[in-house]
């Protein structure tokens, strides 16, 4: 097929710019660190909804971790200690974790003690994240845009300098090699651990769980705080890792396309990530085909990509029994 004026060459020669091994090597990179606050997120989420409890609110609970781990990281920066600027990313990630737990006890007094539709609870965790970190944001920075140091890039010696694999996966900063700690680490938790089992027997058949001498709710209130707790750190990696800054709804939707991972997940730590990785590349390649400033492809096509692969994970069809047989039903002890 030929184009008028030469339009045709013009595309050729467009799309042959990212045919390129470096182009490749940073598109991955970049699409692994972009997938892990949304894989973090996710991750807890499978812990949360595998003891039963269907929280939607991760957009909420991820806003207030992004906002929670910023703010310790800035004051902490801005004091005049010398000797605490390298532990204020670390306490930024601590902050995010703990804002995350708090709205995930919310959101547990919400659906374990006052049995309340989990689906609305979801909801108004959404509507407090968004509501309480856009309120203290404008408090304590107004106008302003405050800025954090964070993370800095740590390539891993000798395995960073490997063609193409070494800029992939070993040029990174400290969270996203330990994101892959925590994957392990989650996994083998809900396997193999006592209190993992018995998250997953109240997520399947909590009276059976209760009559064999399993706390529903203690395990319940458990498996929440764990998800909410990593939803926060997803936040936290966000601003204090990877971006730098904290504006409002930062979170731009990562917390929905996380609960849609879990669902292409089918509620695995494993299947968790590689779907996170998807998107994460696929949000890299928006992001650098603009900074080519390519015409082959329209700009609003790549800004809807991401939104797009959510679509099409949540149309794809789950088997009844892959879900936590349990899952947003509420227990009440007869």
């Amino acid at each position: 097929m030929h184009w008028p004026g030469g339009y045709g060459d013009k595309r050729i020669e467009e799309l042959s710019r990212l045919l390129t091994v470096s182009f490749f090597a940073a598109l991955f990179a970049s699409g692994i660190r972009l997938a892990i606050p949304i894989f973090l997120a996710a991750l807890g989420e499978i812990v949360t909804e595998r003891g039963g409890v269907l929280n939607l609110g991760l957009e909420g609970i991820m806003l207030a971790g992004a906002l929670a781990g910023f703010m310790a990281t800035y004051y902490v920066e801005q004091s005049a200690n010398a000797s605490l600027l390298p532990l204020a990313p670390w306490v930024g990630i601590a902050a995010g974790i703990v804002a995350g737990m708090a709205m995930g006890l919310i959101m547990a007094v919400l659906a374990v003690s006052l049995h309340t539709d989990q689906v609305i609870a979801s909801i108004t965790l959404v509507i407090l994240g968004q509501g309480i970190t856009t309120y203290i944001f404008r408090q304590q920075f107004g106008s302003l845009t405050a800025r954090i140091t964070g993370f800095e890039t740590l390539p891993i010696p000798l395995l960073s300098d490997i063609p193409f694999l070494g800029e992939v996966l070993f040029s990174h900063d400290i969270m996203t090699y330990l994101s892959s700690l925590i994957l392990i680490a989650t996994a083998y938790f809900l396997a193999q651990t006592t209190w993992g089992l018995n998250i997953r027997a109240v997520g399947e058949h909590p009276a059976a769980a209760d009559t064999s001498g399993i706390n529903v709710t203690v395990t319940r209130y458990v498996a929440v705080l764990i998800g909410a707790g990593l939803a926060g750190l997803g936040g936290a990696v966000l601003t204090v890792a990877q971006l730098g800054i904290f504006n409002e709804n930062i979170t731009a939707g990562r917390g929905w396309i996380a609960v849609a991972l879990v669902i292409f997940a089918r509620w695995r730590p494993g299947l968790a990530f590689a779907g996170a990785l998807l998107f994460g590349v696929a949000n890299a390649l928006q992001f650098r085909i603009q900074a080519l400033n390519l015409e082959v492809i329209p700009y609003e096509a790549l800004l809807m990509l991401p939104y797009v692969l959510t679509i099409l994970v949540l149309l794809r069809k789950v088997n009844k029994s892959e879900a936590p047989a349990a899952l947003g039903t509420p227990y009440v002890k007869e």
